[in-house]
């Protein structure tokens, strides 16, 4: 397990798209590939990215998986999200998209918390446990801090690994054409 500093971000963000090239949320917002493509780096670095930069983005066996963290008292880069949205998202999608956002932030928890925006393990070595490492690792951090953590599953397939972990469902998000979204925390220990 290492620590992702700003040399290791277009890594760790390329294993993000890989990883969620078939995520049920992130495909229905970008349905191009190509528009994809283009368009989940940028939104990966203003969703995350600023993990980068508080030393709280992790990576795991030479890019096979990576996680990134915000800290407590640290958010997404909204107007970077907002300017991605507005070039890359297809109308109709986007205000969808934008109550679905309004309605995530319902459940975000108003306390101090360590967020996990992307979590992700590149197709080719999903199965070996990486994520699971991923998020025993930053969870010891949430412990250390005493803090809760918090995260939104966009693919229903990751939820049992989240809640082996100690997350659990705060209710489900979908609007419109959207596929569900549930928001889940894992209590302060």
């Amino acid at each position: 397990m290492k620590t992702a500093a700003a040399a290791d971000e277009a890594a760790a963000i390329d294993v993000l798209v890989l990883a969620f090239a078939s995520d049920p949320v992130v495909r229905w917002t970008w349905r191009d590939p190509s528009v994809y493509l283009a368009s989940f780096p940028a939104f990966a670095r203003a969703f995350g990215g600023r993990a980068f930069a508080h030393g709280s983005g992790d990576y795991i066996d030479g890019y096979a998986g990576t996680a990134l963290w915000l800290p407590p008292g640290e958010h997404p880069d909204g107007e970077a999200l907002d300017a991605v949205f507005v070039r890359s998202v297809p109308e109709a999608i986007g205000k969808d998209g934008a109550a679905l956002m309004e309605q995530m932030g319902r459940y975000h928890p108003r306390e101090p918390h360590w967020y996990l925006p992307l979590i992700g393990v590149d197709p080719s070595c999903q199965g070996k446990g990486y994520g699971a490492a991923l998020m025993r690792h930053a969870l010891s951090r949430c412990d250390r801090d005493g803090a809760p953590a918090y995260l939104e599953s966009t693919n229903p397939r990751n939820i049992t690994l989240y809640e082996r972990h100690g997350f659990e469902r705060l209710g489900t998000v979908q609007v419109g054409t959207s596929p569900p979204i549930v928001p889940m925390l894992r209590r302060a220990r």
